[in-house]
Formats: structure tokens, sequence, C-alpha cells
């Protein structure tokens, strides 16, 4: 039986939580902690751009208006809003069987757990490999990635990976109600017809929990079905701490978050 930590951490702000997964990602990666499954929610509302996402896909006036924050990821894809959602984050040693082969291979092994922990819920969602050329847009839940969480080929979990050196780190986002779309309001558009056209795409090509589920499910609801959908797939025992994070991880959160992701160096670069 795998031993994995297991982390329900407060709402935080954007740059927090990026923090917080990284210094998680590298404590885990040097033998410094276990194997770690952290659920987390954002306040305020939080845009994160793609590590290589261009900043001016943002609407910098409409983003200060709605009080939204926003933040860069250390992983790859497109924009997410995280509101209304729980987010999940799985940090690994790299040699842990679990991130064994390539990313692809790794994402559809932690695929199976989301999976299950959804269809516990009542979900019937899919994860397929994708054509190897999909579109690109700014919105990373326009288009399902490689074994991405999809119902009815809608998609329902955006997750991104990145490796570093002797770690690995998969987060993902599943929103549970609210207008999908709403990411839109927070994106630069030539006008405001592209801007509903673009909501339109949005909502044809995703959906949440509620409106696959056809009703709201609570974050604690979710956080547990994913929980239950990890420990049965793959046999692991969690290990729950009261203080999440040891003090030499929260030493590093404090360090990544002043220098690096809530600094304009960082989150505005084009």
């Amino acid at each position: 039986m795998r031993q994995w930590r297991l982390i329900y951490d407060n709402p935080a702000v954007g740059a927090w939580n990026m923090a917080v997964d990284e210094a998680i990602m590298e404590a885990a990666g040097a033998g410094q902690s276990p194997p770690t499954l952290r659920l987390y929610a954002w306040n305020p509302p939080c845009l994160s751009l793609g590590y290589g996402q261009r900043f001016t896909d943002t609407d910098v006036v409409r983003l200060d208006n709605l009080g939204w924050d926003v933040v860069r990821r250390p992983t790859g894809g497109r924009a997410i809003l995280h509101t209304d959602e729980m987010t999940y984050s799985l940090s690994l040693p790299a040699d842990d069987e679990m991130a064994a082969g390539t990313i692809v291979e790794s994402y559809q092994r932690i695929s199976l757990a989301l999976l299950a922990g959804l269809s516990y819920l009542g979900a019937a969602p899919r994860a397929d490999q994708r054509a190897e050329h999909m579109e690109i847009g700014p919105v990373c839940f326009e288009t399902p990635s490689h074994y991405e969480i999809t119902v009815d080929d809608r998609k329902l979990v955006g997750s991104a990976q990145m490796r570093r050196k002797n770690a690995v780190l998969q987060h993902g986002s599943l929103p549970l109600w609210g207008d999908i779309a709403r990411i839109c309001d927070g994106l630069i558009f030539p006008d405001e017809a592209t801007r509903e056209l673009s909501k339109d795409h949005v909502r044809q090509r995703a959906l949440t929990l509620a409106d696959a589920l056809g009703y709201e499910v609570a974050w604690d609801q979710a956080a547990e079905a994913i929980i239950q959908g990890f420990a049965e797939t793959f046999d692991v025992d969690f290990q729950q701490f009261e203080s999440a994070l040891s003090d030499s991880e929260y030493h590093r959160v404090q360090q990544l978050f002043s220098e690096v992701y809530s600094t304009p160096d960082w989150t505005q670069r084009r």
C-alpha cells in the first residue's frame, strides 16, 4: 500500500497556491516529504495563465473591475478561471511508478483515479487520447488534451503537468458549478460580439460538474470522491496532517510567493 500525504488547504490567493504546489513538489522530489495529494480552492477568483502564455491575452481593466486575481502557473496550457471549483495537485518524486514513462503516459495513469472519483459522484466521464492537431485558443477548457476528463465529449477537468529534475507535479481544475464561460470576461477580445461568440464556443466544448450531474455538489463532497478515487485505484493509504506543510516547505512557499509568483516579472512577461 502506498503511503501518501493528504492536504486539505484553505482558499488562498493565486500566487500563494502556485507557490505551495511548487514547494511541495520540490520537497517530494528531494525525499523530504512523502508523495502528496493536495486539495484546495481560490480566494479571490483567479485567472491563471499557462507558463508560456502571453500576458496580453488578459484584460487587466476588466479583471480589476471584476475583483479577479491573475497568476502564471509553473505548468503549461492555456488560461483557467479558478472559481467555484475544486483544485487538486499531485506531487511525486520522479522515480515514482505513477510518474513512469512520458507525460502522456502518466496523464493516462493519473486520469484513472479522477475517472473513478467522478464516477462515485454519478458522472459518466471518459479520458481518451486526442488527435495530434488540436485547436489552440486562449482558454484551457475549449479543447481537451490527451486523457483529460470529458463528459459527453465536453471537457470537465483541466490538468497540466511539469517535470523538474527529480520531481513531478500535476495539478488540475474541476469546475463545480456556475457559467463555465465566465473566463471570457477576463480576456482580451476585439469587440463584445467576439467575446459572446467565444463564450458560446466554451459552453459547447466544456461543462461544470453541476452541468454533468444536473445538480450541485459541495466542495467537500467532490474532494472526498477524488480522494476515494486515488485511494482505491492506486491502493493509497493517506496520512492526513493537521499542519499542512512542514516548516521547510512553508519557508520555501514564502520565498516562492515573494520572489516569483507575486512579481510582475513572472506574471506579466510577454
